[in-house]
């Protein structure tokens, strides 16, 4: 029995490494991604941010995309001195840095920050989003004290894929703290060639499962009918945008390795 093609959804970076994952794991899997991430070149909100550093009580990242984004910033030469000074305050006694799940950790442990310095979700924790990263550390004290959520922003300027983002801001706010946003990326539609649209075409009836970790990724897919494509989603919110989107079987797995390659295992014929 030849096992189905795993579509991966996520933008190329992060593609390529659950590619090469998931291959491991002895399953067929290909990159197709659905959202593209550019740096935003360097802001004055951005630079402030880096001179305000060690008076924000926490630096939150969206994701490992955010992490690189901003420490990336502070690479030219003018800056660097500043940028060594900061990693070494949030290393030592300045800001925590808060992170939704494993990959956003990775890219900043990467970036230097320890690991005792960075509060995120438990490695089992049932999901890796901005409520379990509440949950972690809603009862530190926050009134009056500033935090910095570190995100993206779509091609029209407005934040991307910020339901939880938003809703975290709204906890802070409701403890005291005083939330700032700061975008650093642009996530954007990719322009598919011509092999990805025949990639789509095809994988729409061919019994792939399309893995989707993004509702955003969902809404950058071309029209077409979906009702025989099957899916596995890691997070209920982007299950509901699948659906929405018609696709003809929908499946909900944790976001970690373990239990997506369950969930595709028990999606094959």
């Amino acid at each position: 029995m030849t096992a189905s093609r795993v579509i991966v959804t996520r933008p190329e970076r992060d593609a390529d490494s659950w590619v090469a994952a998931l291959t491991q794991r002895g399953l067929q899997a290909e990159a197709l991604p659905l959202i593209t991430i550019e740096a935003l070149p360097a802001s004055p909100a951005l630079q402030q941010a880096w001179r305000d550093i060690a008076n924000y009580a926490a630096l939150m990242f969206v994701s490992g995309n955010a992490v690189e984004a901003f420490f990336a910033s502070n690479q030219a030469p003018a800056h660097t001195g500043r940028a060594q000074l900061a990693i070494n305050v949030i290393a030592d006694e300045g800001p925590r840095c808060m992170a939704p799940g494993p990959g956003t950790v990775a890219a900043l442990r990467a970036a230097g920050i320890l690991g005792s310095r960075i509060d995120a979700p438990a490695l089992d924790a049932g999901q890796f989003d901005s409520e379990a990263l509440w949950a972690v550390v809603a009862d530190r004290p926050w009134q009056g004290r500033r935090v910095l959520i570190v995100r993206g922003q779509g091609a029209g300027a407005e934040p991307a894929g910020g339901a939880g983002r938003d809703w975290l801001a709204r906890q802070l706010t409701a403890a005291g703290a005083l939330p700032e946003f700061l975008a650093v990326y642009q996530r954007s539609a990719p322009l598919f060639t011509s092999q990805q649209r025949k990639t789509m075409a095809d994988a729409t009836v061919d019994g792939s499962v399309w893995l989707f970790s993004s509702s955003e990724a969902v809404g950058h897919l071309p029209a077409q009918d979906w009702s025989q494509a099957r899916a596995v989603a890691t997070h209920p919110r982007i299950a509901r945008a699948v659906r929405a989107a018609g696709w003809g079987v929908v499946a909900e797995s944790r976001p970690a390795l373990d239990d997506i390659v369950a969930s595709i295992e028990s999606m094959q014929p």
